[in-house]
């Protein structure tokens, strides 16, 4: 899956939002309904965009007071609030305040690919990444902090 397509779905989920989707549960709903339709293939490159992007704003300037589960969820939301979001916060690091502030999560994203897989297989997705989103798992963005 190319990065347009992701960002194509994206935005496609948000904008099927009946209002506010604070926590991502509605943008992550629709992600496993078209996900699950088919094939394996997308829900797999899917997977890989997510892991990549999350993977992108794993860096001190982002995360260096949040605890590792408040960092992830939280640079989820950055991803679930499309891609000129994204692209903002990463050019720049002052626009991810707000979202680690006012503690904007999107938890429910992370586990779009595991649940569209098993839908579409009825098995359970043992899925590895190229890149790992847990938080401090970029070591480049991470640095040494001297």
């Amino acid at each position: 899956m190319d990065e347009n397509t992701f960002w194509r779905l994206v935005d496609e989920g948000r904008a099927a939002a009946p209002g506010p989707d604070p926590d991502g549960d509605h943008l992550a709903g629709y992600l496993v309904e078209r996900l699950s339709g088919g094939p394996v293939a997308d829900v797999a490159g899917f997977a890989e965009r997510l892991s990549e992007f999350l993977y992108r704003l794993d860096r001190r300037e982002y995360g260096e007071d949040l605890s590792s589960d408040a960092f992830l969820y939280t640079r989820a939301a950055v991803v679930a609030d499309g891609r000129e979001a994204y692209e903002d916060v990463l050019a720049d690091p002052v626009l991810f305040v707000p979202y680690a502030e006012e503690l904007i999560w999107a938890e429910s994203l992370l586990y779009v690919p595991d649940r569209a897989y098993a839908r579409l297989t009825g098995e359970e997705w043992r899925r590895e990444t190229r890149y790992s989103y847990e938080s401090y798992s970029n070591r480049e963005g991470w640095g040494s902090g001297d």
